[in-house]
């Protein structure tokens, strides 16, 4: 989804204004996300009801993932960024991740070891995050603790967080049509090879995740043991 932030730069500008106005700014980005979060959980909660709202709530899916490239974005051009806004960026996208692989496994979409794998990396990879932020190193950004160009280039790159966005993307949205496909009862023949693929986009995207998490291990496991 970076590659969405790249494309708002001439969008959205930098106003002076009192304090009242830049504490309100300093909020705008975890506002966004928080909205993020409650939106998921309202989506996951009205599917099945109606095919319309079906399609509805799969667009919404898409708004979902776009708003985590505009909450970031909009931080920084505000000139707004903090370590607490990162990590609570960080935070967000991976609720909001778990929340859409857990709901797929319930209601029988997607193997229920994709949403196991993703939640034990993430715990693994935020506990070391969150000791590397104890001793003042963030995530991504100029304090970044991934401490090699190779780790670099795997975890917080832009090209890196693009893909691993747009992968996720594309498996949350397929994975909700493929829901709206099967309550319509259109053409009920072709479930079979809609849900094998969708198993297949997921395993992809559960295999980027557990690429992009081992730099963190390699950089991180530093920040434990001192």
């Amino acid at each position: 989804m970076l590659l969405l932030k790249d494309r708002l730069e001439t969008r959205i500008e930098m106003t002076p204004g009192n304090p009242d106005l830049q504490r309100s700014k300093t909020m705008i980005a975890n506002l966004i996300t928080l909205f993020r979060l409650i939106l998921a959980f309202v989506v996951i909660s009205l599917f099945g009801y109606h095919i319309y709202l079906d399609i509805l709530l799969v667009v919404l899916i898409g708004l979902i993932l776009f708003l985590d490239a505009v909450d970031g974005y909009v931080a920084r051009k505000l000139n707004q960024t903090s370590d607490f806004g990162a990590l609570f960026d960080i935070i967000g996208d991976r609720i909001v991740e778990c929340i859409f692989w857990v709901y797929f496994a319930v209601v029988g979409l997607i193997p229920f070891w994709i949403p196991v794998i993703v939640i034990a990396r993430g715990f693994f990879t935020d506990g070391l995050r969150s000791a590397a932020f104890a001793q003042g190193k963030t995530a991504f950004g100029e304090n970044t603790m991934m401490s090699s160009k190779w780790t670099r280039a795997l975890t917080s790159s832009r090209i890196s967080r693009s893909i691993y966005g747009i992968a996720k993307a594309v498996a949350f949205i397929y994975l909700g049509g493929v829901i709206a496909f099967k309550n319509s009862g259109i053409h009920p023949e072709l479930i079979v090879g809609l849900e094998l693929a969708g198993v297949i986009l997921s395993g992809v995207t559960v295999a980027m995740c557990l690429i992009r998490g081992l730099p963190v291990l390699v950089d991180g496991w530093k920040y434990v043991k001192e």
